[in-house]
């Protein structure tokens, strides 16, 4: 293998997947480190490694010989943080040198966001193996948006007036690129990757064609209810909503531009877009 080879998590999801893609558009050789390989694609200089993040061993095989590894966030559970820990531990003991981390904008221990929590806790276990490490801290995505709308295109939730600056994934995955190609420049360095707006839940929902009703933190807990979900993930749900009425993602970077020499995909711009390839 290769020494140089550049290792990718979740590339057969949405995130991890866009990045593959564009390395392998680029002709860098990679290694799709998946939980299935059925479902890895199947793309030039690329070949494929079973890493569940929860199986160290299998990690740590499938790690060996990789000096620089994106490590896409794994599936919301209620012991994602732990998966975690295995993944970086497995990291650091097959040698790798730089973990390139989807994180989560404004990342910290009491951050509204329950799941921001779980990225900050990641974050410090990477910094206490002592890798290299580089932390995409992302907004929300602005592909999701519309998908926050129910069946009667309203989107519902104790947003209040607060603002979310979304960014797009195409954009993310651009920026990813950047850092996996030249690691070296952005050792030690967080970006917080957004669109180039921060705008209301209202102002989202008339671009993606819905209505905004906000709700309160009781009537979100109860018109989510019906969907059977554990409380921690209700919690999760919920404070996505109450971080942005707290103005915990409102905050516009120039980050996507910096990395990726591009301007950040607004909201309605990607909306566009992808009206257009469809």
């Amino acid at each position: 293998m290769d020494e140089q080879r550049i290792g990718v998590t979740g590339a057969s999801g949405q995130l991890g997947g866009r990045v593959a893609r564009r390395l392998a558009a680029r002709g860098v050789p990679q290694k799709l480190l998946v939980r299935d390989p059925a479902r890895a694609p199947r793309l030039p200089q690329a070949v494929t490694g079973l890493a569940p993040f929860h199986d160290g061993e299998a990690c740590r095989a499938a790690l060996a010989g990789l000096r620089t590894v994106l490590m896409v966030s794994a599936s919301e559970t209620p012991d994602r943080v732990e998966q975690h820990r295995t993944f970086v531990d497995a990291a650091a003991a097959a040698g790798v040198e730089h973990l390139v981390y989807i994180s989560f904008y404004g990342a910290a221990p009491d951050a509204t966001f329950t799941l921001a929590r779980d990225h900050w806790a990641t974050e410090e276990h990477i910094r206490s193996r002592g890798l290299a490490a580089t932390f995409l801290r992302d907004n929300l995505y602005a592909d999701f948006l519309p998908m926050l709308a129910g069946a009667d295109g309203v989107i519902r939730g104790p947003a209040g007036d607060g603002r979310v600056a979304a960014v797009a994934q195409d954009d993310i995955a651009d920026a990813a690129v950047a850092v996996l190609t030249d690691p070296a420049a952005h050792a030690g360095r967080t970006y917080a990757l957004t669109g180039p707006e921060a705008l209301t839940l209202a102002e989202i929902a008339t671009v993606v064609g819905a209505r905004y009703h906000p709700e309160t933190i009781e009537e979100a807990y109860a018109s989510r209810a019906s969907y059977g979900a554990p409380r921690w993930q209700l919690d999760a749900w919920v404070s996505t909503y109450t971080a942005i009425a707290a103005g915990e993602l409102a905050g516009v970077t120039t980050d996507i531009a910096g990395l990726t020499g591009h301007p950040a995909t607004s909201v309605a711009a990607l909306l566009a877009r992808s009206a257009s390839s469809r």
